[in-house]
Protein backbone atom coordinates (compact mmCIF):
# COMPACT_ATOMS: atom_id res chain seq x y z
CA UNK A 1 0.00 0.00 0.00
CA UNK A 2 2.79 2.34 0.98
CA UNK A 3 4.68 1.82 -2.51
CA UNK A 4 1.31 2.25 -3.94
CA UNK A 5 0.74 5.47 -2.66
CA UNK A 6 4.93 6.53 -3.33
CA UNK A 7 4.03 5.85 -7.13
CA UNK A 8 1.07 8.46 -7.09
CA UNK A 9 2.74 11.31 -5.37
CA UNK A 10 5.89 10.23 -7.91
CA UNK A 11 3.09 10.38 -11.07
CA UNK A 12 1.72 14.24 -9.70
CA UNK A 13 4.95 15.69 -9.19
CA UNK A 14 5.71 14.68 -12.73
CA UNK A 15 3.99 18.03 -14.57
CA UNK A 16 5.95 19.95 -12.16
CA UNK A 17 9.06 18.63 -13.15
CA UNK A 18 8.32 18.58 -16.83
CA UNK A 19 7.77 22.56 -16.18
CA UNK A 20 11.12 22.79 -14.13
CA UNK A 21 13.16 21.36 -17.69
CA UNK A 22 11.34 22.95 -19.94
CA UNK A 23 12.01 26.20 -18.47
CA UNK A 24 15.61 25.58 -18.02
CA UNK A 25 15.82 24.38 -21.59
CA UNK A 26 14.29 28.08 -23.12
CA UNK A 27 16.24 30.14 -21.02
CA UNK A 28 20.03 28.49 -21.80
CA UNK A 29 21.44 28.39 -25.13
CA UNK A 30 22.77 25.00 -24.78
CA UNK A 31 25.16 22.91 -26.51
CA UNK A 32 23.05 23.08 -29.77
CA UNK A 33 23.52 26.98 -30.40
CA UNK A 34 27.19 27.15 -29.08
CA UNK A 35 27.55 24.75 -32.20
CA UNK A 36 25.43 27.18 -34.20
CA UNK A 37 27.80 29.80 -33.79
CA UNK A 38 30.80 28.06 -34.18
CA UNK A 39 29.07 26.77 -37.59
CA UNK A 40 28.74 30.17 -38.79
CA UNK A 41 31.72 31.52 -37.73
CA UNK A 42 33.39 28.68 -39.96
CA UNK A 43 31.33 29.65 -43.01
CA UNK A 44 31.87 33.42 -42.70
CA UNK A 45 35.10 33.90 -45.03
CA UNK A 46 33.06 32.41 -47.98
CA UNK A 47 30.46 34.62 -47.27
CA UNK A 48 32.61 37.67 -47.73
CA UNK A 49 32.49 38.76 -51.11
CA UNK A 50 34.19 42.21 -50.91
CA UNK A 51 37.34 42.02 -52.47
CA UNK A 52 38.73 44.64 -49.69
CA UNK A 53 38.68 42.08 -46.70
CA UNK A 54 41.58 40.46 -48.70
CA UNK A 55 44.94 42.23 -46.69
CA UNK A 56 46.35 41.07 -50.11
CA UNK A 57 45.22 44.58 -51.48
CA UNK A 58 47.32 46.65 -49.14
CA UNK A 59 50.36 45.60 -51.30
CA UNK A 60 50.06 47.95 -54.20
CA UNK A 61 53.84 47.92 -54.64
CA UNK A 62 55.57 44.89 -54.44
CA UNK A 63 57.70 44.07 -51.24
CA UNK A 64 61.64 43.97 -51.80
CA UNK A 65 61.50 46.66 -54.39
CA UNK A 66 63.60 49.29 -54.44
CA UNK A 67 62.22 52.85 -53.45
CA UNK A 68 63.98 54.54 -57.18
CA UNK A 69 61.83 51.55 -58.41
CA UNK A 70 58.60 52.18 -57.23
CA UNK A 71 55.63 51.73 -59.79
CA UNK A 72 53.50 54.89 -57.80
CA UNK A 73 54.47 57.87 -56.94
CA UNK A 74 55.03 58.45 -53.33
CA UNK A 75 55.64 61.37 -50.94
CA UNK A 76 57.92 60.72 -47.69
CA UNK A 77 56.19 61.11 -44.06
CA UNK A 78 58.12 61.96 -41.44
CA UNK A 79 57.58 59.77 -38.41
CA UNK A 80 58.61 60.38 -34.98
CA UNK A 81 59.86 57.42 -32.76
CA UNK A 82 61.02 57.11 -29.09
CA UNK A 83 64.89 56.83 -28.43
CA UNK A 84 64.04 53.01 -27.25
CA UNK A 85 62.77 52.67 -31.03
CA UNK A 86 65.83 54.40 -32.86
CA UNK A 87 67.87 50.62 -33.59
CA UNK A 88 64.86 49.42 -34.98
CA UNK A 89 64.00 52.20 -37.27
CA UNK A 90 67.31 52.96 -38.44
CA UNK A 91 67.18 53.50 -41.92
CA UNK A 92 63.52 53.49 -42.26
CA UNK A 93 61.30 55.74 -44.24
CA UNK A 94 57.87 55.67 -44.68
CA UNK A 95 55.75 57.21 -47.53
CA UNK A 96 52.08 58.23 -48.45
CA UNK A 97 50.86 57.67 -51.76
CA UNK A 98 48.65 60.55 -53.66
CA UNK A 99 45.46 60.17 -53.98
CA UNK A 100 42.89 57.61 -52.04
CA UNK A 101 45.02 54.22 -50.50
CA UNK A 102 43.11 51.23 -51.31
CA UNK A 103 39.82 50.41 -49.44
CA UNK A 104 40.04 47.91 -46.55
CA UNK A 105 37.48 46.09 -44.71
CA UNK A 106 35.06 48.07 -46.75
CA UNK A 107 35.95 51.56 -45.49
CA UNK A 108 38.53 54.11 -46.36
CA UNK A 109 41.54 54.04 -44.10
CA UNK A 110 42.64 56.91 -41.66
CA UNK A 111 46.50 56.14 -42.40
CA UNK A 112 48.07 54.29 -45.15
CA UNK A 113 51.67 54.06 -45.37
CA UNK A 114 54.46 51.64 -47.20
CA UNK A 115 57.69 51.36 -45.18
CA UNK A 116 61.55 51.16 -46.56
CA UNK A 117 63.93 49.69 -44.66
CA UNK A 118 67.28 50.07 -46.69
CA UNK A 119 65.51 52.00 -49.56
CA UNK A 120 63.91 48.25 -49.70
CA UNK A 121 59.64 47.88 -49.21
CA UNK A 122 59.49 45.83 -46.41
CA UNK A 123 56.27 47.10 -44.17
CA UNK A 124 52.99 48.78 -45.20
CA UNK A 125 50.69 50.26 -42.03
CA UNK A 126 47.27 50.71 -42.22
CA UNK A 127 44.67 52.24 -40.00
CA UNK A 128 40.98 51.40 -40.80
CA UNK A 129 37.75 53.06 -38.73
CA UNK A 130 34.92 50.62 -38.14
CA UNK A 131 31.19 51.71 -37.03
CA UNK A 132 31.47 50.86 -33.53
CA UNK A 133 28.25 48.49 -33.11
CA UNK A 134 29.64 46.31 -35.77
CA UNK A 135 33.45 46.47 -35.71
CA UNK A 136 33.96 42.81 -33.73
CA UNK A 137 31.93 40.94 -35.80
CA UNK A 138 33.37 42.76 -39.04
CA UNK A 139 37.21 41.80 -37.31
CA UNK A 140 36.18 38.54 -36.79
CA UNK A 141 35.27 37.65 -40.08
CA UNK A 142 37.86 39.20 -41.59
CA UNK A 143 40.07 37.55 -38.93
CA UNK A 144 39.00 34.05 -40.10
CA UNK A 145 39.37 35.02 -43.64
CA UNK A 146 42.98 36.03 -42.96
CA UNK A 147 43.55 33.02 -41.24
CA UNK A 148 42.03 30.45 -43.20
CA UNK A 149 44.84 29.22 -45.16
CA UNK A 150 47.73 30.46 -42.91
CA UNK A 151 50.47 29.17 -40.78
CA UNK A 152 51.69 30.73 -37.02
CA UNK A 153 47.97 32.06 -36.16
CA UNK A 154 46.97 33.79 -33.40
CA UNK A 155 43.40 35.02 -33.01
CA UNK A 156 41.55 37.01 -30.02
CA UNK A 157 38.60 39.19 -29.86
CA UNK A 158 41.07 42.11 -30.82
CA UNK A 159 44.36 40.61 -32.47
CA UNK A 160 44.37 38.75 -35.28
CA UNK A 161 48.28 37.75 -36.45
CA UNK A 162 49.27 35.61 -39.37
CA UNK A 163 51.88 34.05 -41.66
CA UNK A 164 51.47 33.95 -45.52
CA UNK A 165 54.67 32.52 -47.53
CA UNK A 166 57.29 35.28 -46.33
CA UNK A 167 54.79 38.02 -45.52
CA UNK A 168 53.86 38.25 -41.36
CA UNK A 169 50.21 40.20 -40.72
CA UNK A 170 49.62 41.34 -37.31
CA UNK A 171 46.17 43.18 -36.50
CA UNK A 172 44.32 44.73 -34.05
CA UNK A 173 40.97 46.41 -33.02
CA UNK A 174 41.55 49.30 -31.03
CA UNK A 175 38.43 51.46 -29.20
CA UNK A 176 39.37 54.31 -27.30
CA UNK A 177 37.19 55.67 -24.68
CA UNK A 178 34.43 58.11 -25.40
CA UNK A 179 34.77 57.17 -29.33
CA UNK A 180 31.75 56.05 -31.83
CA UNK A 181 33.83 54.08 -33.75
CA UNK A 182 36.61 51.25 -33.50
CA UNK A 183 40.36 51.03 -35.33
CA UNK A 184 42.06 48.10 -37.40
CA UNK A 185 45.87 48.94 -37.09
CA UNK A 186 47.25 46.28 -39.68
CA UNK A 187 50.79 45.71 -40.42
CA UNK A 188 52.30 43.56 -42.91
CA UNK A 189 55.93 42.73 -43.10
CA UNK A 190 57.57 40.90 -45.26
CA UNK A 191 60.60 38.41 -43.67
CA UNK A 192 61.79 37.43 -47.17
CA UNK A 193 65.85 36.84 -47.01
CA UNK A 194 67.13 40.32 -47.81
CA UNK A 195 69.35 38.64 -50.51
CA UNK A 196 66.15 37.72 -52.39
CA UNK A 197 65.07 38.10 -55.78
CA UNK A 198 63.02 41.64 -55.68
CA UNK A 199 59.29 41.44 -55.78
CA UNK A 200 56.89 39.10 -53.86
Amino acid sequence: MAVAEERVKLLARLPWLAGILLAAACSSPGPSADHARTQAATAAPSAITDASYDWHVLVIVPFGVLLKDSPVPLHEVLLFHDAMDRPETEGRECYSTPGSPPRFLGQQPDHYLLCFDHDRLGRVDVGVPLPGADAPQVFARACALWLKNTATTMASGTTCAGRDGSVEFSAHLVRLPGDTAATVSMSLTDNSPQDAPVGN
